[in-house]
């Protein structure tokens, strides 16, 4: 799994249909999500310390939770099939943790409130991402062809701790 934060709210240009930003630590990595509008809303208000005068939905599960002592541990955002992500919320009281189905827009306004970790599952990241740093990207790629093009049979068996193979028969 790869830990993932907000880096923003956008619009797609073609639909102007709001698109939450997942961004890996690295930032070379981004995750757009298609979200609606009243979850763009609650993810933007707590991205810019924005308090309503009324708990909204989100403001009222978190403050729910928090009342009957459970922790929101994480949210994993675990798969996507037909263009559709699919989230859960970790969830813990005392020793008993519970997983729940979400909405990632969903689950990313709860965690956001809560200070609960992102986390999406490799494959999904694989799958979804876009790339953020295409040259730091290229010069990697450059780095490990140069790596392969110079090694030589016998950086393996000083790496080995050298000497001749022992066996054992």
């Amino acid at each position: 799994m790869i830990e993932m934060n907000v880096a923003g709210i956008a619009l797609d240009a073609t639909t102007r249909v709001p698109i939450v930003l997942l961004k890996d630590s690295t930032e070379r990595r981004a995750l757009p999500i298609w979200i609606g509008q009243n979850e763009a809303r609650a993810i933007l208000s707590v991205l810019e310390n924005q308090s309503p005068p009324r708990p909204m939905t989100h403001d009222l599960l978190g403050n729910s939770l928090t009342t009957f002592g459970i922790t929101l541990e994480r949210v994993i955002i675990h798969s996507l099939e037909d263009n559709t992500f699919f989230a859960v919320l970790t969830l813990k009281q005392g020793d008993k943790t519970e997983r729940l189905d979400a909405r990632p827009s969903d689950a990313i306004a709860l965690a956001l409130r809560m200070n609960a970790p992102i986390w999406v599952m490799e494959e999904v990241v694989a799958d979804a991402s876009i790339p953020v740093d295409q040259e730091a990207d290229e010069e990697e790629r450059q780095a490990f062809r140069d790596f392969i093009d110079n090694i030589r049979p016998e950086d393996f068996s000083q790496s080995l701790g050298g000497g001749e193979p022992s066996s054992s028969f």
